[in-house]
Protein backbone atom coordinates (compact mmCIF):
# COMPACT_ATOMS: atom_id res chain seq x y z
CA UNK A 1 0.00 0.00 0.00
CA UNK A 2 1.44 3.36 -1.02
CA UNK A 3 1.76 6.04 1.63
CA UNK A 4 0.51 9.55 0.80
CA UNK A 5 3.22 11.45 -1.04
CA UNK A 6 5.29 8.30 -1.35
CA UNK A 7 4.08 6.66 -4.52
CA UNK A 8 6.45 3.93 -5.69
CA UNK A 9 8.57 4.89 -8.68
CA UNK A 10 10.86 2.82 -10.84
CA UNK A 11 14.54 3.70 -10.68
CA UNK A 12 17.73 2.30 -12.14
CA UNK A 13 19.31 0.67 -9.12
CA UNK A 14 21.87 -2.07 -9.72
CA UNK A 15 24.63 -1.32 -12.21
CA UNK A 16 25.66 -3.95 -14.83
CA UNK A 17 28.96 -4.75 -13.08
CA UNK A 18 27.21 -5.48 -9.77
CA UNK A 19 24.58 -7.63 -11.46
CA UNK A 20 27.25 -9.58 -13.34
CA UNK A 21 29.17 -10.03 -10.07
CA UNK A 22 26.04 -11.40 -8.37
CA UNK A 23 25.27 -14.01 -11.02
CA UNK A 24 28.90 -15.07 -11.52
CA UNK A 25 29.31 -15.42 -7.77
CA UNK A 26 26.22 -17.64 -7.64
CA UNK A 27 27.54 -19.84 -10.46
CA UNK A 28 31.04 -20.25 -9.04
CA UNK A 29 29.94 -20.74 -5.42
CA UNK A 30 27.43 -23.42 -6.42
CA UNK A 31 29.95 -25.11 -8.71
CA UNK A 32 32.67 -25.02 -6.03
CA UNK A 33 30.30 -26.41 -3.42
CA UNK A 34 29.11 -29.25 -5.67
CA UNK A 35 32.65 -30.10 -6.79
CA UNK A 36 33.82 -30.06 -3.17
CA UNK A 37 31.06 -32.42 -2.06
CA UNK A 38 30.57 -34.65 -5.11
CA UNK A 39 33.44 -33.91 -7.47
CA UNK A 40 36.43 -36.02 -8.43
CA UNK A 41 39.22 -36.84 -5.98
CA UNK A 42 41.50 -34.38 -7.77
CA UNK A 43 40.02 -30.99 -6.91
CA UNK A 44 41.50 -28.90 -9.77
CA UNK A 45 38.12 -27.58 -10.96
CA UNK A 46 37.10 -26.87 -7.35
CA UNK A 47 40.31 -24.83 -6.96
CA UNK A 48 39.60 -22.85 -10.16
CA UNK A 49 36.10 -22.05 -8.93
CA UNK A 50 37.62 -20.92 -5.63
CA UNK A 51 40.05 -18.63 -7.46
CA UNK A 52 37.12 -17.16 -9.39
CA UNK A 53 35.25 -16.55 -6.12
CA UNK A 54 38.37 -14.88 -4.67
CA UNK A 55 38.60 -12.55 -7.67
CA UNK A 56 34.91 -11.71 -7.44
CA UNK A 57 35.20 -10.96 -3.71
CA UNK A 58 38.11 -8.60 -4.37
CA UNK A 59 36.03 -6.85 -7.03
CA UNK A 60 33.07 -6.53 -4.62
CA UNK A 61 35.26 -5.11 -1.87
CA UNK A 62 36.62 -2.46 -4.22
CA UNK A 63 33.17 -1.80 -5.76
CA UNK A 64 31.77 -1.36 -2.26
CA UNK A 65 33.91 1.76 -1.91
CA UNK A 66 34.25 3.19 -5.43
CA UNK A 67 31.23 1.83 -7.33
CA UNK A 68 27.94 3.65 -7.95
CA UNK A 69 26.09 4.81 -4.82
CA UNK A 70 23.70 1.82 -4.48
CA UNK A 71 26.67 -0.59 -4.60
CA UNK A 72 28.62 1.19 -1.86
CA UNK A 73 28.61 -0.29 1.62
CA UNK A 74 27.98 3.17 3.05
CA UNK A 75 24.65 3.37 1.20
CA UNK A 76 23.11 0.22 2.60
CA UNK A 77 24.66 -0.55 6.00
CA UNK A 78 22.32 0.64 8.74
CA UNK A 79 22.46 0.82 12.51
CA UNK A 80 20.59 -1.38 15.00
CA UNK A 81 17.63 1.02 15.15
CA UNK A 82 16.93 0.77 11.40
CA UNK A 83 17.37 -3.01 11.49
CA UNK A 84 14.93 -3.30 14.41
CA UNK A 85 12.41 -0.97 12.74
CA UNK A 86 12.60 -2.89 9.47
CA UNK A 87 12.19 -6.23 11.28
CA UNK A 88 9.00 -5.02 13.01
CA UNK A 89 7.42 -4.20 9.64
CA UNK A 90 8.85 -6.91 7.43
CA UNK A 91 5.91 -9.30 7.83
CA UNK A 92 3.34 -6.80 6.53
CA UNK A 93 1.78 -8.32 3.44
CA UNK A 94 2.88 -5.57 1.09
CA UNK A 95 6.02 -4.78 -0.89
CA UNK A 96 8.72 -2.92 1.00
CA UNK A 97 9.78 -0.82 -2.01
CA UNK A 98 13.15 -0.51 -0.31
CA UNK A 99 15.72 1.37 -2.45
CA UNK A 100 18.46 -1.24 -2.54
CA UNK A 101 19.32 -3.70 0.21
CA UNK A 102 16.99 -3.37 3.17
CA UNK A 103 18.71 -3.32 6.60
CA UNK A 104 18.40 -7.10 7.07
CA UNK A 105 19.44 -7.76 3.48
CA UNK A 106 22.54 -5.63 4.04
CA UNK A 107 23.50 -7.80 7.00
CA UNK A 108 23.03 -10.92 4.90
CA UNK A 109 25.28 -9.46 2.19
CA UNK A 110 28.03 -8.83 4.74
CA UNK A 111 27.56 -12.29 6.27
CA UNK A 112 27.80 -13.99 2.86
CA UNK A 113 30.87 -11.99 1.82
CA UNK A 114 32.59 -12.70 5.15
CA UNK A 115 31.87 -16.44 5.06
CA UNK A 116 33.01 -16.68 1.44
CA UNK A 117 36.21 -14.80 2.30
CA UNK A 118 36.78 -17.32 5.07
CA UNK A 119 36.14 -20.16 2.63
CA UNK A 120 38.65 -18.80 0.15
CA UNK A 121 41.23 -18.29 2.89
CA UNK A 122 40.87 -21.75 4.40
CA UNK A 123 40.91 -23.29 0.92
CA UNK A 124 44.13 -21.52 0.03
CA UNK A 125 45.92 -22.76 3.15
CA UNK A 126 44.37 -26.25 3.44
CA UNK A 127 46.50 -29.36 3.40
CA UNK A 128 44.50 -32.59 3.60
CA UNK A 129 47.84 -34.47 3.61
CA UNK A 130 46.97 -36.34 0.42
CA UNK A 131 49.86 -34.73 -1.55
CA UNK A 132 47.37 -33.76 -4.28
CA UNK A 133 44.77 -31.28 -3.09
CA UNK A 134 47.04 -28.92 -1.20
CA UNK A 135 46.11 -25.25 -1.18
CA UNK A 136 48.70 -23.04 -2.91
CA UNK A 137 49.47 -21.11 0.29
CA UNK A 138 49.56 -24.09 2.67
CA UNK A 139 53.35 -23.98 2.76
CA UNK A 140 53.27 -20.47 4.23
CA UNK A 141 51.50 -21.52 7.44
CA UNK A 142 52.31 -24.16 10.02
CA UNK A 143 51.26 -27.74 9.39
CA UNK A 144 48.83 -27.64 12.32
CA UNK A 145 47.14 -24.60 10.75
CA UNK A 146 47.04 -26.08 7.24
CA UNK A 147 45.60 -29.41 8.40
CA UNK A 148 43.14 -27.64 10.72
CA UNK A 149 42.04 -25.45 7.81
CA UNK A 150 40.58 -28.55 6.14
CA UNK A 151 38.01 -28.89 8.94
CA UNK A 152 37.30 -25.15 8.90
CA UNK A 153 36.80 -25.33 5.13
CA UNK A 154 34.30 -28.17 5.56
CA UNK A 155 32.43 -26.24 8.25
CA UNK A 156 32.44 -23.15 6.02
CA UNK A 157 30.93 -25.16 3.17
CA UNK A 158 28.01 -26.09 5.43
CA UNK A 159 27.57 -22.47 6.50
CA UNK A 160 27.59 -21.37 2.85
CA UNK A 161 24.86 -23.93 2.12
CA UNK A 162 22.73 -22.58 4.98
CA UNK A 163 23.21 -18.97 3.83
CA UNK A 164 22.35 -19.81 0.21
CA UNK A 165 19.21 -21.70 1.25
CA UNK A 166 18.23 -18.81 3.54
CA UNK A 167 18.81 -16.37 0.65
CA UNK A 168 16.52 -18.41 -1.61
CA UNK A 169 13.89 -18.74 1.13
CA UNK A 170 13.85 -14.96 1.65
CA UNK A 171 13.46 -14.40 -2.09
CA UNK A 172 10.46 -16.76 -2.06
CA UNK A 173 9.06 -15.06 1.05
CA UNK A 174 9.23 -11.66 -0.64
CA UNK A 175 7.72 -13.03 -3.85
CA UNK A 176 4.87 -15.02 -2.30
CA UNK A 177 4.08 -13.10 0.91
CA UNK A 178 5.10 -9.52 0.18
CA UNK A 179 4.39 -9.73 -3.57
CA UNK A 180 7.78 -8.18 -4.33
CA UNK A 181 10.07 -9.59 -7.00
CA UNK A 182 13.72 -9.39 -5.92
CA UNK A 183 15.06 -11.39 -8.88
CA UNK A 184 13.97 -9.10 -11.71
CA UNK A 185 15.88 -6.06 -10.38
CA UNK A 186 19.04 -8.18 -10.25
CA UNK A 187 18.45 -9.03 -13.92
CA UNK A 188 17.33 -5.65 -15.26
CA UNK A 189 18.84 -3.26 -12.74
CA UNK A 190 15.49 -1.50 -12.29
CA UNK A 191 13.27 -1.58 -9.18
CA UNK A 192 10.15 0.03 -7.78
CA UNK A 193 11.11 2.04 -4.70
CA UNK A 194 9.74 4.59 -2.25
CA UNK A 195 11.74 7.51 -0.95
CA UNK A 196 12.94 6.99 2.61
CA UNK A 197 13.69 9.42 5.44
Amino acid sequence: MAEPGRTPREIRLWDPALRLFHWLLAVFVIAAWLLGKYGPDVMTLHFYCGYAVAGLLIFRLVWGFVGPAPARFSSFLRGPGKVSDYTRHMFLREPSYWPGHNPLGALSVIAMLAVLAGQVTTGLISDPEDYINVGPLAGYVGSDVSTGAVDWHELGANIVLVLVLLHLAIILFYRLWKREDLVKPMLTGRKLVKDRD
